[in-house]
This record gives C-alpha cells, structure tokens and sequence, in this order.
C-alpha cells in the first residue's frame, strides 16, 4: 500500500518541484502607445524623408541592434561633424560606458562557464618526516623524512537538474545587452550635447555680432551727439542718454562674452579636453532655414529606436531570471566529479601504472535549514522585477513626453519665427525713418532710441530664436532615438575601446 501510495505521489511532487523553481515566463508590461503623436503637425510618410543634400530620415524599424546612423550629416555641417568624430574618440564617459559594456560580456562568459564541465590539472611534491605514533612505531623511535611527488587530472560538472545554471547565465546576457544599448544612450546623448553645445555656441557668436553692431552704432550715436552739444544744437540731457545706452550695450556684449566661453568650455569637456587648451573660433549662426525636418513617425517605433528603453527592457529580463536562480537555490544541486592520477617517490614514478589512482563521484546536496535566507532571496528577486518594471514603464512614459515637447517646441518656434521675421522688418523701417526725422529736426533724441532700443531687441530675439530652433531640432532626434538612415559609429567605438 505505501509502495502505491510512493509510486502515485512521487510524480507529483516531481512536478511540483520542477514548476516552482522553474525560471517564470517574462511578461511583457502593459502600456498604453497612442496611434500618433499629438504634436506631429502632419501625417507622416511611410517612405523616407529627404533631409539635407540626400541624408535619409526613416520611421524606425523593430530592430533593436539596427544602427543609428550619422544623423548629424543631416545638417550639412562639416564643422559638426569633425567636432561629433572628435568627441566620439576622446570623451571620458563615452570611454566609461564601453568598459561597462567589456564587463558585462565578461560577467556573461563567466556564467555561461559554469554550464560546461570545469577541467584541471596539478602537479606537486612534497616532503614530510611522519611523527612515530604516525608511523605506528613506538615514541621516540626515529622516523625518516620523505619524498613524495604527484600528479593529477579533475573534473567536475554541475547538473542543471532546476534551470538556476541556465537562469544565472539568461540573466548575465540581458545584462550585457542592456549595457550595450547604455553605450549606445551614453553615445547619443554625447553626440546630441555635442550638436547642441555647437549650436549654443554659433548662436551666441550671432547674438554677439548683434549686439556689437549696436555697439557700434551707439559709438557713432555718442559721437555725432557730442558735436551736436558741442555746438550747441542739443542739451546735455540727450548726450548723457547718448552715453548711457552705449555702456548699456558694452555692458551686454561683455556679459555674452562669458556666456560664450562658458559654453566654449562646455564643449571642450566634451571633446575631451582641457579648457584651456580648446579655443572656438567665431562662427555665427546665420541663417536657420536649412535645419532637417525630422519625422516624428510611429509613437510604437519609439519602443525600440530609444536605446535607453531597450536598456530597461533587458533590466527587466535580467530580474527576471534572477527570479529563477533564487528558485534554484531552494532545491538540490547534483555535481559529479572525477579525479585521477600517481604519486611516487620519485618524479618518474608518479607516471608508472602501478602508481595510479582515481576516484569518481556525485553529490546531492540541498540546504536543510538556512533560516530563510533562500526565500527572502526569492522576495528580493521578485521586488527587484517590480522595480524594473516600474523603471521600464516610467522610461517609455518620460520617451513621449519628452518627444511631443520638442514637436510643440519646433511647431511654436517656426509660429514665432514667423512673427519675428515680420516684426523685424517693421523695426527696421521704424529706426530708418526714426533716425530721418531725428536728423531733420522734427522728433527727439528719445523717440530714436527707444525706436533703435525696439529694433536691437527684435535683432536679439529672432538670433535667439534661430539658436533655439536648431538645439530642439538635436533634442527632437535625441528623444526619437537617433537617425535611421545608415552605418552608425557605436559599433566601431566599442571595438575600439
């Protein structure tokens, strides 16, 4: 009776024991992907979009491993590109994220070691004078040093009879590619700092020019203002206004000038090299008209073009499996082992027949009592996955939000570079005629500045906002994930690296 009973019940216990401390099955989570962008202005294309003198912008593919392409040749700009190329080489951080990326492949060959059977080899000798009670001689009986040498072969393997040998190993390669799609987050935020940072910089050496000219003209104003005082024509009041606004406009080239080594600064750390040894030449941001229109394509894309997505996604996988080692913990772990060899008195004899030995073996062993250490190991893993989850959904949360603020940001930019450019050639033609009718004797001093003041505030603006829309352009391809449009560089530089 006991026999059926035994017979019945082991295979369901059998069952029981490979269920629980099977790896789980991963779920995906749940999350909610509107059909489109709510800021993308127009529907966009399935085909390609043009970019600049033929660069390529294509919705992204579900292709987690498809290169990112040399997005930034998009914006024809020579200058850019040598700065992208320099950076890419010589960055501190971009360095950093490529040893993770060597560490984590090495932690994954390590683990995947433990799945193939562990192979040694030992060779020794030894000299040793047995004590007489040792020897079975009685105490005080002299006993003589000896010689032994040996030789030796073992192996062992672990028998993955629950999966935590498989799961340690799942885990360490979702590791090893969520470091490597954090290169490549790490990679194109530095290339996105590095366009912004140039932009910023371009931008202000536009500004600049700006506020120079109206330096100048205000050094003009002062000296035609002083001829008119010296002949008597004006009062003092007017040349004291005179002078006034001309240190007011010094006063703000100056403090653009340390906003402009700041941010030269910036961009020198970025490259990969000391401040002082790093000096940008002016070069005015002119005209942005030629900026690439980037597609925003299919808020799902978004999914797997974000390389910092994909790091969560692989996190969760990681913890997952974890799960699964914490399970195979609680559960028995048979290791086989052989060894064979020789010992001798001499070298030679350690390798005659007559001098071998072996010795094979398996054990079983599982822990009995462990005062719930295994469990709460398990509670653990799974808290972990909870976390990873949480993170996951907060990333794609933080992706589209941060997509559809720089399509607002670009369609708000274009609507008021629309009326800048409008307002600026009205202040234009108001300090044309303010300066005619001022020469002619029939409006004060004040009239002309304030509609001077009007005209440089304006000029201020529309250069400002010409800065703006090329660093949201970079923030737009930075939150989509990069381009789509070629041979990427992550690759290269991890090799390099």
């Amino acid at each position: 009776m006991n026999k059926m009973i035994a017979r019945g019940v082991a295979p369901l216990l059998a069952a029981l024991i490979l269920t629980a401390c099977a790896t789980p099955e991963f779920k995906q989570p749940q999350i909610a992907t509107p059909t489109a962008f709510r800021e993308s202005q127009t529907p966009q294309p399935a085909a390609e979009v043009a970019g600049i003198e033929g660069s390529r912008w294509k919705p992204a593919q579900p292709a987690e491993q498809q290169p990112r392409g040399q997005w930034w040749l998009a914006f024809n700009d020579s200058a850019l590109t040598a700065l992208i190329d320099e950076a890419t080489a010589n960055n501190a951080n971009l360095a950093v994220a490529a040893a993770r990326v060597k560490q984590a492949r090495a932690i994954a060959g390590i683990a995947n070691a433990d799945r193939l059977p562990q192979v040694g080899v030992g060779v020794g000798a030894q000299r040793a004078r047995p004590a007489p009670l040792e020897a079975n001689l009685p105490q005080g009986t002299p006993t003589p040093a000896q010689t032994s040498y040996s030789a030796s072969l073992t192996a062992s393997y672990e028998v993955d009879l629950f999966g935590r040998v498989a799961a340690g190993v799942s885990a360490a390669r979702s590791d090893a590619v969520a470091s490597e799609a954090n290169f490549r987050s790490v990679l194109l935020s530095l290339q996105a700092d590095v366009a912004q940072t140039y932009f910023r910089l371009r931008a202000l050496d536009a500004e600049l020019e700006t506020v120079n000219r109206t330096v100048g003209l205000r050094e003009e104003s002062v000296k035609v203002t002083q001829r008119r005082f010296d002949l008597g024509d004006i009062g003092e009041f007017d040349l004291s206004r005179a002078r006034t606004e001309l240190a007011t406009a010094r006063a703000e080239a100056i403090g653009l000038q340390r906003q402009r080594a700041t941010t030269e600064h910036q961009l020198a750390v970025l490259l990969g090299k000391p401040a002082a040894d790093y000096v940008a030449g002016p070069s005015p941001l002119l005209d942005s008209t030629l900026m690439p229109t980037i597609p925003a394509g299919l808020p799902s894309s978004l999914l797997e073009r974000r390389p910092d997505i994909v790091a969560a996604q692989r996190t969760m996988e990681a913890a997952n499996a974890r799960i699964g080692v914490a399970r195979g913990a609680m559960f028995p772990a048979l290791t086989l082992s052989a060894a064979g060899g020789g010992i001798g008195g001499t070298f030679s004899e350690v390798f005659k027949w007559s001098s071998r030995s072996w010795v094979t073996g398996a054990l079983l062993a599982m822990p009995l009592i462990d005062g719930g250490r295994n469990r709460n190991n398990v509670i653990r893993s799974e808290a972990a996955l909870e976390e990873s989850v949480g993170t996951y959904r907060q990333n794609v949360l933080n992706a589209f939000a941060e997509v559809e603020d720089n399509l607002a940001g670009l369609r708000i930019l274009a609507g008021q570079g629309e009326q800048i450019d409008a307002a600026l050639v009205s202040a234009r033609r108001s300090a044309d005629l303010a300066q005619k009718l001022y020469d002619a004797g029939r409006s004060s001093y004040l009239e002309l500045l304030d509609a001077q003041r009007n005209l440089a505030a304006v000029e201020r603006t529309a250069v400002q906002l010409r800065g703006n829309r090329a660093v949201t352009t970079v923030a737009l391809i930075r939150a989509l994930g990069g381009g789509w449009d070629g041979a990427g560089v992550e690759g290269k530089t991890l090799a390099q690296n």
